[in-house]
């Protein structure tokens, strides 16, 4: 008589997974408490006793054991949009609230064609800039060192993004080149920029560049960093895809001149959308790196999210408070980073790159 199989319940799946022996069921009671010991301390410090009205300030200052969300409260705007004139911060949030659309957009299998994708991010980008830049539209004329916060992190980060894929595809196919002269020159350039710390090569683009360049090449300090970031950002993109490409077997280029194909319609249709399949997981990686490292241009006078939460507590009503402010763009860091992280692990299913 053959046996019927039992669905396990859920309290036998947790006794096989985590009391199945003496020492999972040490480990698991030593982790559980102190788990259950930081989730209630936080809990009582970040909603219970903490206050969250500026008007309570005084409760923050008397010790009321929480955290006083107050200072969010009263210096929000600061943190989100930075110097930008208070009047005019509905446009900085309209430009914050367009790159996102575009993120989710993005997600739409619809976008997924290299000239689909192209339109959307320049269109998003566009609308941003006249958004935040004004001039256009009977917009205010807002310059770029008055633009701060959120705002200025996005714009840095998507602007480093579109500048810096084109020219890690192009540094990859150059790479790979079938002329030494140009494959070895293009990887003593990657290499060497790879091996400069990214702060080294910001303070060259924003301080030292005016010196040696012609006054009508100089442009804005914020625009000659956005293209030192893109650049750093394109050397290491470059080997993601070179990665990728190589992981692709020699075959499939070789059927593909065999059949007469042109070397852009290789490249098109046969090699560069394995490759960004194959490297996939390292892209968006480099993608999640690049937003955190946005922070770094504070150190170079810039108003960015991080350098506003400094100006938050910067003050004697609220010099008590750094902590709150930090664990506030954290937060924001952290619901950037984690959308990207979880719209690379969706394209990673749906591109099935580990059934390879």
């Amino acid at each position: 008589m053959a046996k019927t199989y039992v669905e396990p319940t859920l309290i036998d799946r947790i006794r096989a997974d985590y009391f199945s022996s003496r020492m999972d069921t040490a480990m698991t009671t030593v982790f559980g408490a102190l788990a259950l010991w930081v989730i209630y301390n936080l809990v009582s410090w970040g909603i219970v006793n903490a206050v969250w009205s500026a008007e309570n300030r005084d409760l923050c200052a008397h010790g009321s054991g929480g955290a006083c969300w107050g200072v969010i409260d009263s210096r929000w705007r600061l943190i989100l949009f930075g110097l930008y004139p208070y009047e005019e911060q509905w446009r900085s949030a309209l430009a914050c609230l367009a790159i996102v659309l575009v993120g989710g957009l993005s997600c739409v299998p619809y976008f997924w064609n290299a000239k689909r994708i192209t339109t959307l991010w320049l269109a998003g980008f566009a609308t941003f800039y006249v958004l935040m830049r004004g001039g256009y539209f009977g917009l205010t004329t807002v310059f770029e060192q008055n633009w701060g916060g959120l705002s200025l992190t996005i714009f840095i980060f998507a602007a480093t993004s579109l500048l810096g894929m084109p020219l890690a595809i192009i540094f990859a196919l150059l790479r790979r080149s079938e002329l030494p002269v140009i494959a070895k020159t293009m990887g003593i350039i990657i290499d060497t920029i790879r091996s400069l710390p990214l702060l080294s090569i910001m303070f060259t683009f924003a301080i030292v560049l005016p010196f040696v360049l012609p006054d009508w090449l100089t442009g804005d300090k914020l625009y000659r960093v956005i293209v030192g970031y893109a650049l750093f950002f394109a050397c290491y993109q470059a080997e993601i895809i070179r990665g990728g490409m190589q992981a692709l077997p020699a075959g499939q280029e070789e059927a593909a001149k065999a059949l007469g194909m042109g070397y852009w319609h290789r490249i098109g249709y046969i090699v560069l959308p394995q490759a960004f399949r194959n490297a996939l997981p390292p892209t968006i990686n480099q993608f999640v790196i690049t937003f955190k490292e946005t922070s770094l241009v504070a150190i170079i006078g810039f108003f960015e999210v991080v350098k506003s939460g400094d100006a938050a507590f910067g003050n004697a009503e609220w010099n008590f408070a750094h902590v709150e402010v930090y664990s506030f763009v954290a937060l924001i860091y952290f619901v950037f980073v984690f959308a990207l992280s979880r719209y690379g692990a969706y394209l990673e299913r749906r591109l099935a790159v580990a059934e390879r």
